[in-house]
């Protein structure tokens, strides 16, 4: 692939597949997982491209409603009825994960019907308390047994190490390319800030930090950036897996300034700490770092204590990138996040900060008529 910065970026967001399928033809071996929980660091260690499972807004689903209920999460279903179509040939492996009920299930049929010469499945804990991160370490040993077991070699620690200093530094770029977006206007649009966001989840680490190393220094340079306009909005909510959301939104008087969607800050923000056993800092980071709201957190004295403790990092985002108004988004079905609406909207209630909740398809028709109501929350706080 001959492009770089945010034309290459845009190439890869445009075809995924293809992109990995020219990875397989080089001789890479394809790793795929699904959620930001599987320790990446230790399958780069053992010499894979972890490359992220996501589904297809405009593909509609055929085969996968034959196996589940169309109540559940429509993004797992479009990811398994691809799977089912035959879309996901280019994994020699699959690592699934206990997010959600909906995601534990979704693994054991995707593996069920596309047979991975390798699968693992890690039961992540629910709860970060202190017995819990010995149950997250436990698995992430498991992982590696399994790991070791398939391609018959040991898991060295000093490449595990390398391979954690060789994430974080990937993390840093990360929040380097986030932090243009501080200005007013900001040097990033929203939409190209996914597309980059995304494309780094479809390609090898090397290949994704040298991409972000042309993109910030081709922002920094650029003079054609996004327009000032009247809102700065933080993006909360499901994972996004198509920019056509932020699309919408920024088709109209608003910039998406920041998110905190585990296609997006969640699964890139925090390093892992480096400790003499690197299992200990994975375990840490993987279970407490990540803040999707399928973690329970310990309970205070009170509800708006509470709140702090789960959202307070969000208050940290809306203060530094000077945000003015909040779009919060779930997927039809996603209960993980649709249960936490209430919680996140009175938080936001508090601070003063407006905010708009959404509940949306995962199909590119069913945006429309959430325009409008976008269109006059933006009116609103502007």
């Amino acid at each position: 692939m001959s492009s770089k910065g945010l034309a290459k970026a845009e190439d890869i967001y445009a075809n995924r597949a293809g992109r990995v399928r020219e990875l397989k033809a080089e001789g890479k071996k394809i790793m795929g997982y699904v959620c930001a929980y599987p320790p990446l660091e230790m399958v780069t260690a053992m010499d894979y491209a972890p490359i992220r499972v996501i589904g297809s807004m405009d593909q509609p689903i055929t085969k996968a409603d034959t196996q589940v209920a169309s109540i559940i999460c429509p993004m797992l279903r479009s990811m398994l009825d691809l799977g089912m179509k035959g879309k996901a040939d280019f994994f020699e492996g699959f690592i699934g994960a206990h997010t959600c009920d909906c995601t534990e299930k979704f693994c054991h049929l995707y593996q069920y019907n596309v047979q991975f010469p390798y699968y693992h499945f890690l039961d992540v804990p629910h709860i970060a308390h202190k017995a819990s991160f010995g149950f997250m370490k436990a698995g992430f040993q498991l992982f590696q047994k399994t790991l070791e077991a398939h391609t018959g070699r040991k898991l060295d620690p000093d490449r595990l190490k390398e391979e954690v200093k060789k994430h974080n530094a990937q993390r840093a770029l990360v929040r380097e390319l986030y932090a243009l977006r501080k200005q007013d206007p900001p040097l990033l649009s929203g939409s190209e800030n996914l597309q980059i966001m995304l494309s780094l989840l479809s390609i090898p680490i090397e290949e994704g930090s040298g991409m972000l190393k042309d993109i910030i220094a081709e922002v920094k340079a650029r003079k054609d950036g996004p327009k000032k306009k009247a809102a700065r909005l933080l993006l909360w909510g499901s994972p996004l897996t198509e920019t056509s959301i932020i699309d919408m939104i920024e088709s109209l008087n608003a910039n998406v300034v920041m998110d905190d969607i585990c296609t997006g800050t969640r699964h890139f923000w925090h390093d892992v700490e480096m400790t003499s056993d690197p299992l200990d800092g994975l375990a840490k980071r993987y279970l407490d770092d990540l803040k999707c709201p399928r973690t329970f957190r310990e309970t205070t004295s009170s509800f708006e204590e509470d709140q702090e403790v789960r959202f307070g990092y969000i208050k940290d985002y809306a203060k530094e990138w000077n945000v003015n108004g909040v779009i919060l988004q779930s997927m039809k079905y996603c209960d993980t996040h649709g249960y936490e609406v209430p919680a996140i909207k009175a938080y936001f209630d508090r601070l003063g900060i407006p905010s708009l909740y959404l509940e949306h398809e995962y199909t590119m028709v069913a945006l429309a008529p959430l325009k409008t109501r976008v269109e006059a929350f933006i009116e609103m706080i502007s």
